[in-house]
């Protein structure tokens, strides 16, 4: 038996000090001090394990835990679940009693004779969480709150666990008991904190928005000072990048590396090109390696396959079987016989990098309740932050706006530590996440308006009229703050701003209809061909083990064939606003690409020039997507629209020049073509692209006016986007992030696109087994030992947020949630012979030393679970689900229990009925 610990009383929680929550497990510090005389632990290892585990929940007072502390190797902001690592302490969330339900429990059950090991999710006493946790108004806000009505008792409340979903249900009400208690002091202090809790929303929005600018200006500076330093450096400093050394063109301050060596070995022109190659592979090796360090290895009970965010998720088989802290072996790879009778195998261990990518798929999982840890913690924030500077300036056909998305969203994550308001609570913390989502794109495009629109059309699941106008606040706040910091020095907040001052002619409305059907056509075959690329060639075993090889292999090329092309060798970003841009000799930021054909003879080659172009940038962004390092596909997608569309918009501009005499043209042939902008068909190309890429649409619309600022070209826009989207719909119904979401089988419900359902709840609903029930008809005393059995049959049913039924006489009388039972079965001082009281008995007594009897687990029973009919149609099911935010329904036929469908169950259910497509 190993050494337990007493938690400090129930007041005493409220001054303890406490981490806040990224998604990992926080540790109360007083327990880590406690029993100074427990063995030392296994030290931590370097591979963090990830595994599916319980929701959150509230506690008891008063806990002893099966498991000793840990003094030493606590992990940083990403620890996930460290397999064959010993468990820290708890943490303890203030909240109130006298809601519908009042469970209590801990995340960090006993995986004693379990299937599971042990979890490690602390970050307690990490440097972040402790600058943090001196600059919030953690518990000590509203302690005195709480203490002084003697009716309102707090309770002790721990984290969701990895690969569980929010109880959205539970988190509203634990929010409105602490409104409640907050407006309940009448005195000046307590109007203070009132007014204070009311303005803590707008305070991190605004904080947000400043600190998404300040990065994004960082990154900005950054990539382009390294991207130049692939051709040479400024001799007036090296952190001087090439436009800032020679702003009006070529000048003797900037030195070409061709110089610098004076042609040796090779010649001035290879000299150059060899350094070039040596500087793009050098960058994007780098980091590839530092995204390698965010590793987690994830032993899901879900199917996760070789398709993710970054296109190739590792299957880590090998891994073979670990030792528990207890000293018995525990294989992540487990048969059992599952509660239908029929024997299956746990899937292999994976392996994600969250740093890797862009991450927008994962944002709006999590936003929509699914519990990912580490993938907003500040680890992943600042590798990903430094790896997006190495990934873009290395010259790889990726863009740095899609990772603004996932490093705002670390942002707004980290930031909600400040205040407890949202820190203690995971639905009032995405409301965060939402507005923080949206700033990322603010700051990418330079459009505050857009990124609102993206906010609530991509990432939100749930967002009300409250959200929408603190996500404005956040974006303008952010998009001000890059005005004032002027990255490029162009007072413009992004690089590819244009105006066109032309208006568009009504004989142009047949080419921009043309321009969306290519466009979405374009985006939506892009999706084809990375889930090919991804299914072939990341799956040759040597690549899929070694990533590192594939970014080597990547860069290599990129460097080999986009070297010789004067469009594909400049950055992303640039090369956009030169396709886009009008042609106009007073605007310095044009690069000499000759794009600006004055008469019909000399569009040929240009062209020729731009198909090339078309050609590599489509194939090199093929197979950079889903490489290990940060990458976005939001410009790249843009870039290669808009080869495309400038290639359409001088075909047009030939035909004018070349039957001028034709009266359809009217008055534009007597201009000599002038009312022609290639550039105009370039950027509605770019963004009919993007829209069949990601389907956006309004957004996208909001994003191009506000590129351009010219009310004339809306209806353009908003024409071509519109044709996109239905072309691309047409040929590949999934955008590339609803792609990836369902090749990860994440449980992810899309609240925008309603399945067909011609079925009832009874088809989903296995027969009722005694082994998944708790059966009080006889006693309201049941054996630990068998509690502990039916839980474990949870648990290897994958079952992760589901729970045990209380049954008397075939009557539903309340429920246990598998983690609260855990928690609770952990807490009994002898599991092997102690009786657990499961309904409440008035002559049951605490225990006398004044605490809780620790086998009286009606504390952690919900009285009233929600409950349908088993004849309710699947269509109510789905609201339950999506708009309720539910994890587990009850189903009772003529009043009696007859089954359960959790949210896991339910999700997966759907997809063996083949509604895949329907739910994505």
């Amino acid at each position: 038996m190993t050494g337990r610990r007493h938690a400090p009383r129930l007041r005493d929680a409220f001054r303890e000090p406490s981490g806040g929550n990224d998604g990992n497990n926080n540790n109360n510090n007083n327990n880590n001090n406690n029993d100074s005389e427990e063995p030392n632990q296994p030290s931590q290892s370097s591979q963090y394990l990830s595994l599916p585990s319980s929701p959150t929940s509230f506690r008891r007072p008063r806990i002893m835990s099966r498991r000793p502390s840990n003094s030493e190797g606590v992990p940083d902001e990403r620890s996930p679940l460290l397999l064959g690592a010993p468990r820290t302490s708890r943490i303890r969330i203030a909240s109130a009693h006298g809601s519908p339900r009042v469970p209590h429990l801990s995340r960090n059950q006993s995986y004693a004779d379990s299937i599971k090991p042990p979890r490690h999710h602390s970050r307690a006493n990490s440097w972040g969480s402790r600058l943090i946790q001196a600059l919030g108004d953690r518990q000590e806000s509203y302690g005195g709150i709480a203490d002084s009505k003697s009716s309102l008792y707090p309770d002790d409340r721990v984290w969701y666990d990895q690969f569980t979903s929010t109880d959205w249900v539970h988190d509203s009400i634990a929010d409105a008991y602490r409104v409640k208690a907050l407006r309940q002091r009448k005195d000046f202090w307590g109007r203070v904190y009132v007014l204070f809790d009311g303005a803590q929303g707008w305070i991190l929005s605004a904080l947000v928005g400043f600190i998404v600018a300040v990065l994004a200006y960082a990154v900005n500076v950054s990539e382009a000072t390294v991207f130049d330093f692939k051709d040479g450096y400024c001799t007036r400093g090296w952190l001087i990048n090439e436009k800032r050394c020679c702003p009006h063109g070529s000048c003797t301050d900037w030195r070409d590396w061709g110089e610098v060596f004076n042609g040796w070995p090779f010649g001035k022109d290879w000299t150059e090109w060899i350094v070039y190659m040596i500087m793009v592979i050098a960058l994007a090796v780098v980091s590839c390696l530092m995204t390698l360090t965010t590793k987690t290895v994830v032993p899901s009970a879900y199917r996760l396959t070789t398709l993710d965010e970054n296109l190739a998720a590792e299957n880590a088989a090998h891994m073979g079987d670990h030792d528990n802290d207890d000293g018995t072996n525990i294989s992540p790879r487990h048969s059992y016989v599952d509660g239908q009778g029929s024997s299956s195998l746990e899937n292999a261990p994976m392996i994600y990098y969250s740093a890797a990518g862009s991450g927008v798929a994962e944002v709006r999982v999590i936003l929509s309740g699914f519990v990912l840890h580490g993938f907003l913690g500040l680890k992943t924030l600042l590798i990903k932050t430094l790896g997006l500077i190495l990934s873009v300036a290395s010259g790889l056909s990726l863009g740095k706006e899609g990772p603004y998305v996932h490093i705002a969203t670390c942002v707004g994550n980290i930031a909600c530590r400040l205040f407890s308001k949202y820190d203690r609570n995971d639905a009032k913390r995405r409301e965060v996440l939402s507005a923080a989502a949206a700033a990322g794109v603010a700051v990418a495009f330079g459009a505050p308006l857009g990124g609102v629109l993206f906010g609530l059309e991509e990432v939100a699941y749930f967002f009300p009229a409250k959200t929408l106008f603190r996500t404005f606040f956040c974006c303008i706040t952010a998009a001000l703050t890059l005005k004032f910091l002027n990255p490029y020095g162009t007072h413009k907040i992004v690089m590819f701003q244009v105006r066109y001052l032309v208006d568009w002619e009504y004989f142009e409305i047949g080419s921009f209809i043309l321009v969306g059907v290519l466009g979405g056509a374009a985006g939506a075959l892009f999706i084809k061909a990375s889930r090919r690329w991804a299914k072939t060639f990341r799956r040759i075993p040597v690549i899929k083990s070694h990533p590192l090889l594939e970014v080597v292999l990547v860069a290599f090329v990129t460097g080999l064939i986009g070297y010789w092309n004067v469009f594909t060798k400049l950055p992303v970003a640039k090369l956009l606003y030169n396709l886009a841009a009008p042609c106009d000799d007073r605007d310095n930021n044009l690069e000499n690409l000759g794009l600006c054909p004055e008469r019909a003879e000399d569009i040929p080659p240009v062209l020729w020039d731009l198909l090339m172009a078309f050609c590599i940038k489509g194939f090199l962004t093929i197979i950079t997507f889903g490489i290990k390092v940060p990458a976005g596909i939001y410009v790249p997608s843009m870039v290669v629209g808009g080869l495309m569309g400038r290639t359409i918009g001088h075909m047009v501009q030939w035909l004018v020049m070349a039957t001028r005499e034709w009266p359809v043209w009217g008055t534009c042939s007597a201009t000599g073509a002038t009312c022609i902008q290639p550039g105009v068909y370039g950027l509605i190309a770019a963004g009919s692209t993007m829209c069949g890429v990601t389907r956006l649409s309004v957004t996208l619309a909001v994003i191009l006016f506000e590129l351009t600022g010219s009310l004339d070209y809306v209806l353009p826009f908003s024409l071509a986007i519109l044709v996109a989207k239905w072309v691309a719909d047409a040929i590949e119904p999934l955008s590339i992030y609803d792609l990836l979401t369902e090749m990860n089988s994440y449980p992810f419900l899309n609240n925008k696109h309603k399945p067909i359902f011609t079925s009832e709840l009874a088809d989903i609903v296995p027969r009722v087994r005694k082994e998944r029930i708790i059966d009080i008809s006889t006693s309201p005393v049941v054996p630990a030992l068998s509690l502990r059995t039916k839980l474990e049959l949870l648990h290897r049913a994958g079952e992760l947020d589901g729970g045990l039924p209380i049954i008397r006489h075939g009557i539903l009388v309340g429920l246990i949630p598998a983690p609260d039972l855990e928690y609770a079965l952990d807490n009994l001082l002898d599991e092997g012979s102690s009786l657990c009281l499961m309904a409440s008995v008035p002559t049951i007594d605490d225990s006398d030393d004044g605490g809780p009897d620790p086998t009286d687990f009606t504390p952690y029973i919900d009285p009233a679970p929600v409950a349908l009919d088993i004849r309710s149609p699947m269509d109510l099911v789905y609201e339950c689900f999506v708009k309720l935010g539910l994890r587990y329904i009850c189903i009772l036929r003529d009043g009696k229990y007859a089954g359960m469908a959790s949210f896991f169950s339910f999700f997966f259910s759907l997809k063996k009925m083949g509604m895949e497509r329907l739910i994505l």
